[in-house]
């Protein structure tokens, strides 16, 4: 035990390096919030830099849509949704799942409201965005902490991480999102996964890898958007 003591506190003081807090998971189940996810294609990811990933793991952009006259959003709060029998959120307990959820909501709106008139009413010129948790799970802090550490602990949980995306003992969430017009016609929408790497950041918070990947998908969706009304001044937020 004092070992191990030894080993966290040496890893705490030599300080955290530049590893991305969340990294895109290889698959993601589908929920059933969306409905119908025929028009869903699987997201192409970037080759130009390691680790980085272009877009979500299923994605949908309506090529008819003109995404510059959009001038509002209307963000809805965000939802949970358990349809898999296994879900790690049926362990979830309620506080954490209202606080998950209101966490969301909110990097959502921060980001979003830098860019657009934040409102409750539809409107030609508004766009209404639901998103739902499909999935969150706390990592365990000690263990992520360990692994990271020790070498031959890093080696079995990364492995773990190439094969799925998220490694081992960290934490890991799934979102669906879903973009419509004042008619209802769905703009976009996109299915995603995000796990934990074995950075050190934030280890002693449990929830810390789903709090990045909330964070990542705000700042990310802002991004897209910037994109498709051909902005300018676009900036790709870090994992």
């Amino acid at each position: 035990m004092r070992r191990i003591t030894s080993i966290l506190l040496i890893g705490l003081l030599i300080g955290i390096g530049g590893c991305a807090a969340t990294q895109e998971a290889k698959s993601v189940e589908k929920s059933g919030f969306l409905g119908d996810y025929s028009k869903l294609k699987e997201g192409q990811r970037s080759t130009f830099s390691e680790g980085a990933e272009d877009q979500a793991l299923w994605i949908y952009k309506n090529p008819a849509a003109d995404w510059r006259m959009y001038k509002k959003i209307q963000l809805d709060p965000v939802t949970l949704w358990m349809s898999q029998k296994d879900s790690q959120l049926k362990d979830v307990s309620v506080e954490d799942r209202q606080r998950l959820s209101a966490l969301l909501w909110k990097e959502l709106n921060e980001q979003l409201s830098k860019d657009y008139e934040m409102t409750s009413q539809s409107g030609p010129d508004v766009m209404r965005i639901q998103v739902a948790i499909t999935e969150a799970g706390d990592s365990n802090a000690t263990l992520d902490t360990v692994s990271s550490i020790v070498p031959q602990l890093k080696l079995l949980t990364g492995a773990k991480g190439m094969a799925t995306g998220v490694s081992g003992f960290t934490g890991s969430a799934s979102a669906e999102l879903k973009v419509t017009d004042a008619s209802d016609t769905i703009l976009a929408a996109a299915v995603d996964r995000r796990g934990g790497t074995k950075s050190l950041r934030g280890v002693t918070n449990e929830w810390h890898d789903v709090e990045e990947a909330y964070r990542f998908w705000a700042e990310k969706l802002r991004y897209r958007l910037c994109q498709w009304r051909g902005g300018t001044n676009c900036v790709e937020p870090k994992a």
